[in-house]
């Protein structure tokens, strides 16, 4: 991978680390000359210095959509493939709040080791639209969401700012959202739907959560 003028680097990884997840049909993922399947629904992680990579759909008529984050990084971790079903699995909400979802984490520390980024795949339950709520912030960190698994006649309204001040974006399928750490993350949809979250700053507790009263919201 190339680096981009404005990371100042003789190629991406250089600094670097990154965390990818397949949300397409399989495909190969090569990293300095060892390569890799990564399925529907599997991640990569690559560590500082990982310099040839390139990607390629197995089968070109049914290719696959690979969406990844990147951070600075201090040192150095291995290339691991990340098997969508050794991932540690949480399952939250319920029917009755319509937010029944299953948290699908793949870069977590003491289970796939980095520099900065944790990241993971949330899937809603048919019926359930609502994800992060009740909802938080974390001051130690930013996130981003990217959408997906949304059809075209589904949007999603993705809620952010400060609890006293919040406001909506509509968001449709594959499209990313930043949150800064002051903001508030949660959302809803018009039907079913997934999200790839990912996070980086200045730790990397899942857990660490500023939670947000009901009431607090406006």
């Amino acid at each position: 991978m190339e680096a981009d003028l404005n990371i100042k680097a003789d190629y991406f990884l250089e600094r670097r680390e990154l965390g990818l997840i397949n949300i397409g049909d399989a495909c190969l993922v090569k990293v300095d000359g060892k390569e890799y399947v990564v399925n529907k629904e599997d991640g990569v992680y690559m560590g500082k210095r990982c310099k040839e990579i390139s990607f390629k759909s197995i089968n070109e008529s049914e290719p696959a959509k690979v969406y990844f984050n990147s951070t600075p990084a201090h040192m150095t971790y291995p290339t691991v493939l990340i098997k969508k079903e050794d991932c540690i699995f949480v399952e939250l909400g319920s029917n009755k709040t319509s937010n029944h979802r299953t948290i699908r984490k793949y870069i977590l520390p003491k289970q796939m080791e980095s520099c900065q980024p944790v990241m993971g795949l949330t899937i809603l339950f048919e019926g359930s639209v609502w994800n992060t709520m009740h909802t938080h912030t974390h001051e130690r960190r930013m996130e981003v969401y990217m959408y997906h698994n949304l059809d075209d006649e589904n949007i999603v309204f993705h809620n952010m700012g400060q609890p006293h001040e919040t406001r909506h974006i509509t968001v449709r399928n594959e499209e990313a959202i930043i949150s800064p750490s002051w903001s508030i993350h949660t959302a809803s949809a018009t039907g079913s739907y997934s999200f790839i979250w990912g996070m980086a700053g200045e730790n990397q507790d899942f857990d660490d959560m500023d939670h947000v009263a009901m009431s607090a919201i406006k």
